[in-house]
Order: structure tokens, then C-alpha cells, then sequence
């Protein structure tokens, strides 16, 4: 017989049995400087379980099985009757029951919540992202409730619930916990949720109560529509108006909830968003005030603009993780990809943007946890937020794109085939940005605030400001923000410019100040001296490569 001619070699090991947490010390180390040292311990123990399993190759089939078999619509039963259920694999609703029980729904009221939250999230979402769009809607929906009390006294606790428990047989009261989605954009609105036109009409009459109406129109995003609770927006008398939509009524009968279809999406295959319309028999409960609607869903808002910046960090990291471990196993041209000196400066470059992102969201998360206290620090960390999180936002979620496209090319072929995670990293890479509004939205929110909120340029001034004289490069492009700030004529048309440089002067100062010198030196020569080309690969010479590679590294 002939020899066989298939002999797999120097092909790299897939990237499976490691500790997510732990191998990222980015990550790890943001954890330890922001936490309150009491709670450091139970916190580093709590998220390397949940790192273990994420990494584990069990969770990474069930990401690839959730995106191999995504949702199907069925409208009705076989007999005909409207149902408007849709079916999951079996793989989604074990990550649910993950990220559930790991607390990902349950941050606001623990101490450190939105830290430990934050980071499991960015931990479990390198699994798979899908899932967590129905998770960030969940934790995100609680402030949103709590502009009514007795809304959140009923709502709450499902909500933070660690019990996946799916399935619309019952009312969420007699279910083990609950998940949320939301639905507030309108075909011809978009991002201009006051063009909605979806009309809440008050109950009147006998057995009619406070803050109840019925809803007749249409959402053309609905995200996650098999949860047990919607907030949507609708034109009430008074005008814009938040409302909580059940699926199952508190009697067990199902809400008028019509899906017309599930969207064919680019990425995020498991997660099913959909268009549903009211059909002015749909019941819904009033939150907050009539015509208040944008002011009651801002924190919602909010919350999950800080899950989008999250979610960018977690997708850019599992990116470099990949790309590193693949150029470390794999050899070319005598030397292994890694030690190759212009494939290093690749690495090195991706590097970069993944740690700076990684810092800058758990600054964020601190931030959140610090404002909900009382006092002058509460108070500054409020105002950071009101500038630094659309300003993160605008930034972060763009810059997984490109990475995620770089990361792919050192992979070769072997990134590019479906087999491979990362065609669902660059499809899953661009939504982010578009999701809680896209680049222009978040560059003229960040206007807004300079204009409307001068303590928040304040707090963010000063939050820069802690890293002053530490690095000369550093300093020049925080002068060069303040003269943008100061040029008001055609401000509009050059917010994104003046967003990027805020952005990347926050992620510098934040690297000078707590990441290796490393890291820092080389962020603050290429982002902020301008030693830098549009490419990754582009940084210059002098800069300790190596160092910064072997930190993002992953050690399976």
C-alpha cells in the first residue's frame, strides 16, 4: 500500500481548558485595584469558576452549537392556534442557565455589584454573545423599574434572580426568576424614539387600574422576545411614555404579543430579535411618569451602553487570546509565528488595544458602583459617567472591528473557515456600535453633556489629570483635547474626531497609571505621539514587543 500522506502537523491545539480569568491579567488585575480588599478574595475565587467553565471546551460547543442551530418562529400549533413561541437549542439555554446562576442579572444590589458583574459578564461573553443580549436587558431593566416602587418591589427579585427558568406555562410570579427584553424602536424612528408612534390608551372602568393601558402598534427591534417582561415605549396622553409588557398575564392566559419575524442578522445568529406589533389588546403597565419615557429608560440606556463597551473588551480579548495562541503554536520559516519580529508587533499592536479597553470598562463599572453611594466622590464619579461612558462607548465598540480582522489574518485559512471561532468574532464584532445607539449618536451625546453637564468635563478632566506629568506624550494630547474643546465653530461636524481623542487620552492615562511600563510606553507612543500607522503591526521601534505579547498570552 502507499504511505498516507495525511499526517497533521504544526498545526496549533484549539484554545479550550483554561481559566478565562486568570489568563488575562489585564482583567485579573483590574478586578484586584478597583474592589474593596475585604470582598478581593471571594470576588478573584468567584469569577476564576466561572472562567474555568467558560474556557472549558464544553462551553465553547455550546457557543458554536447556539449559533450552528439559531431560533426558529413558530407563530402557531398544529392546530392552528396563534402561539408566537420560539424555539432554542438546547446549547442556548445552557449558557443562560450559566450566566444566570453566575449572578450576570444581579448587580445593583451587592456590594461591588457592577465591578463583579461587569467582569463576569466580559468573562462569559468570550464564550458566546448572543445570550448575553437577553442578560444585559435583564440586569439593565431593574433602574428602569425602580421609578415604580411597586413595579420593582414584584420585578426585581425575579430579575436578580441566579434560577434560569424558562418558558411562558406560567406567570413570572410563579416562576423561579425571570429574564427582560426591551422594544423601543419603530420602523420609521429608529434612533428617534419620539417618532414612535405605538399608541397606550388608560384603562378605564370597573376592575381597570392605576397605570394600566392597552398598547396598538408596532416595534421593529424587539430583542429576546421569549422573556417574560418587555419595557417599550408608546405614545401615551401626556405624551412618550415607558410601560412594562408581560408575556403571561398575572391570570396565566398570554398578553397579545404578535412576532412577525425573527431578523436574518449579520451576527448574534442565537439570539432572537424580532419585530412584534400590539394589536390594542396588549396589556401593559405604566413606569413613571407620562410623557417622561426617555428620562424613566435613560439608566437602562445607560446600563447597557456600558454592556456594549463590555462586550467589545470580551470579543477584542478572546481575539488576542486566539491569535496569540495560534502564532505561539504554529511555525514559519524556521521560528514559531510569535517570535517572527513583524508578527510580534501585530500581536503587540492588538495587545494594546484589547488591554486599554479591558481598563477602561472596569474603570467604568467602579465608577458605577462608586456613584451609587452618597458623598463628593459619589457625586464626581456620576459626572465622569455622564461624559466618559458615551465617549467609551463611541470608541470601544469601534475599534473591535478591525481587530477582530487582523486577529482573523493571523489565523490564515485556518481563521477563515466556520470550523475556526473567528468568523463568529468579526460577524458578532460590528454590533456594539450599533447598538443603544451608533458612532453619531454617542459622539452628539458626548456633546450634549460638555454642553449641558460642565461638572462631568469636570470629573473627566480630573480623572486625566491623575496621570499628569507621567508621560510627555500624554500631557501634549491632553493640551490638544483642550484646545479642540475650546474651537466651538463646526463642533458638530468634528465630534468624532474630538470623541477619539478624549477616548484614547482617558485609555492613556489610565495605562500610565496602572498598567506595565510596557504597555504604557508603547500606547502612549503610537495612540498619542502619533508613532503610528492605520494598520495594526504599525508600532515603532524601542518598545519592549515581547513584554507585551507574553501578557496576552492565554496559559491553557
Amino acid at each position: 500500500m502507499p504511505p498516507s500522506t495525511h499526517t497533521v502537523t504544526n498545526q496549533a491545539p484549539p484554545l479550550v481548558d483554561y481559566d478565562v480569568f486568570s489568563a488575562d491579567p489585564a482583567l485579573a488585575e483590574g478586578v484586584a485595584r478597583h474592589i474593596a480588599p475585604e470582598r478581593a478574595g471571594e470576588a478573584r475565587a468567584e469569577l476564576a469558576a466561572l472562567g474555568k467553565v467558560a474556557g472549558s471546551a464544553q462551553a465553547q460547543e455550546w457557543g458554536r452549537q447556539a449559533n450552528d442551530y439559531p431560533p426558529v418562529l413558530r407563530t402557531h400549533d398544529r392546530y392552528g392556534h396563534r402561539i408566537d413561541e420560539v424555539d432554542f437549542h438546547p446549547a442556548w439555554h445552557r449558557l443562560m442557565e450559566h450566566a444566570v446562576a453566575a449572578g450576570l442579572t444581579d448587580a445593583w444590589s451587592r456590594p461591588d455589584g457592577q465591578l463583579r458583574r461587569t467582569a463576569g459578564f466580559y468573562v462569559w461573553s468570550q464564550v458566546e454573545a448572543g445570550h448575553s443580549c437577553p442578560v444585559s436587558m435583564s440586569h439593565a431593566a431593574v433602574p428602569a423599574l425602580r421609578k415604580e416602587p411597586e413595579l420593582a418591589a414584584e420585578w426585581e427579585p425575579r430579575l436578580s434572580s441566579h434560577t434560569y427558568d424558562y418558558g411562558l406555562d406560567r406567570p413570572a410570579g410563579a416562576k423561579l426568576g425571570a429574564i427582560a427584553g426591551m422594544g423601543m424602536t419603530e420602523k420609521q424612528g429608529g434612533s428617534d424614539v419620539r417618532a414612535n408612534t405605538t399608541e397606550a390608551v388608560p384603562l378605564t372602568g370597573e376592575g381597570a387600574g392605576e397605570g394600566e393601558y392597552t398598547l396598538l402598534g408596532h416595534k421593529w427591534f424587539c430583542s429576546a422576545p421569549m422573556s417574560d417582561v418587555f419595557l417599550v415605549l408608546a405614545q401615551a396622553p401626556g405624551g412618550l411614555t415607558c410601560f412594562l409588557v408581560p408575556r403571561v398575564l398575572p391570570d396565566g392566559t398570554r398578553n397579545t404579543f404578535r412576532i412577525q419575524r425573527l431578523k436574518d442578522k449579520l451576527g448574534n445568529r442565537s439570539n432572537a430579535s424580532s419585530e412584534v406589533e400590539f394589536d390594542g389588546t396588549t396589556w401593559a403597565r405604566r413606569v413613571g411618569e407620562e410623557g417622561r419615557g426617555v428620562a424613566t429608560i435613560i439608566e437602562m440606556v445607560a446600563a447597557t451602553r456600558l454592556d456594549c463597551v463590555t462586550g467589545s473588551a470580551a470579543l477584542m480579548r478572546q481575539a488576542v487570546a486566539q491569535a496569540t495562541h495560534h502564532t505561539a503554536h504554529r511555525s514559519a520559516f524556521g521560528k514559531r509565528l510569535i517570535e517572527q519580529p513583524l508578527m510580534r508587533n501585530v500581536l503587540a499592536d492588538m495587545a494594546l488595544e484589547s488591554e486599554a479597553a479591558t481598563t477602561l470598562t472596569l474603570r467604568l463599572a467602579a465608577a458605577y458602583d462608586s456613584a451609587a453611594g452618597e458623598g463628593e466622590q459619589a457625586a464626581a464619579d456620576r459626572a465622569f459617567l455622564r461624559l466618559a461612558l458615551p465617549t467609551a462607548k463611541y470608541w470601544v465598540t469601534k475599534r473591535g472591528v478591525p481587530l477582530a480582522g487582523e486577529a482573523l489574518e493571523c489565523l490564515g485559512g485556518n481563521g477563515y473557515v466556520e470550523e475556526s471561532p473567528m468568523p463568529r468574532l468579526l460577524r458578532e464584532s460590528p454590533l456594539n456600535s450599533l447598538w443603544e445607539g451608533s458612532g453619531n449618536v454617542q459622539a452628539l451625546d458626548v456633546l450634549r453633556a460638555l454642553q449641558r453637564s460642565p461638572e462631568s468635563l469636570n470629573a473627566f478632566l480630573t480623572e486625566i489629570g491623575q496621570a499628569h506629568g507621567a508621560d510627555h506624550r500624554l500631557d501634549a494630547a491632553t493640551k490638544d483635547v483642550f484646545s479642540q474643546l475650546a474651537d466651538l465653530d463646526g463642533i458638530e461636524s468634528r465630534a468624532r474626531r474630538l470623541v477619539e481623542r478624549m477616548a484614547l487620552v482617558l485609555q492613556g492615562s489610565l495605562l500610565v497609571r496602572f498598567a506595565p511600563t510596557a504597555v504604557s510606553d508603547a500606547f502612549c507612543a503610537s495612540r498619542l505621539g502619533g508613532d503610528w500607522g492605520a494598520a495594526f503591526g504599525t508600532l515603532p521601534s524601542g518598545l519592549d514587543l515581547e513584554a507585551i505579547v507574553e501578557r496576552a498570552l492565554p496559559v491553557a
